[in-house]
């Protein structure tokens, strides 16, 4: 049954740790997922949940963690960490016993590079997010993924400014031989892809070029708006060109 205690999600912009306090249960998964959602998007790389203080009185209550973590794996610069003295079983997200461990893992990742751009809804916004790209594609060593980064951008940029014209923030981050897009925007209306469209038709064709150029995307509700992300892979467009 839901309890009167509230589960709080406390952060602190001076830490990576976000400390879940009070009692967890069913009955909340839903705003603490929202508020983890929004920490991760808030501030770039990775954050460490920290389950010591919070009581879980319904075990299933403990997978939101878990659904966090795979709901951003596709993120620019997102990842979730768990603390969990307990040692229950994880579903996803990586476990760690002490505060100690899991900050010894922050500590030996690589940093999170990340280039970021706050946008107003004009049609130049397009050219700005480009540019974006195309300079950490440079930074980060794979110049090949300039390209379909700046088709990728380009489509996901003019979407916010067509359908959901708001004020936007454009993230790029590499992961490894693949590149990391999102766009942020404030309208709740999400992006529909229905597949091939019809050679007479005119316009709509944003999402078939990311579908194209991107190995995966996807849209994630935040706040009041959405993230739009997707990912592209060295590899693929390697492959394109042989």
């Amino acid at each position: 049954m839901p309890t009167d205690v509230r589960c709080l999600v406390e952060t602190d912009e001076s830490s990576a740790v976000v400390r879940l306090t009070g009692v967890l249960d069913l009955a909340e998964t839903d705003a603490v997922r929202d508020a983890l959602l929004a920490r991760l998007w808030q501030r770039p790389g990775p954050a460490i949940v920290d389950l010591s203080t919070v009581r879980i009185v319904e075990p299933a209550a403990r997978a939101v963690v878990d659904h966090v973590h795979r709901m951003v794996a596709d993120w620019p610069a997102a990842a979730l960490l768990v603390l969990d003295p307990s040692g229950g079983p994880g579903g996803g997200a990586p476990v760690y016993p002490s505060l100690a461990a899991a900050q010894a893992a922050l500590v030996g990742a690589p940093l999170a590079a990340v280039l970021n751009a706050d946008l107003p809804p004009v049609v130049a916004a397009a050219r700005e997010a480009r540019g974006l790209v195309t300079d950490g594609c440079a930074r980060w060593g794979v110049p090949e993924l300039a390209e379909p980064a700046c088709i990728a951008v380009t489509e996901m940029v003019n979407n916010v400014v067509a359908h959901a014209g708001t004020p936007m923030t454009v993230r790029v981050a590499p992961r490894g031989s693949a590149l990391q897009l999102a766009v942020r925007d404030h309208s709740t209306r999400r992006p529909a892809y229905a597949g091939l469209a019809p050679l007479t038709s005119t316009g709509g064709r944003g999402l078939l070029l990311i579908d194209t150029v991107a190995r995966r995307w996807g849209s994630t509700p935040l706040g009041g708006g959405k993230v739009v992300w997707c990912v592209l892979h060295a590899e693929d467009e390697a492959a394109c060109r042989s």
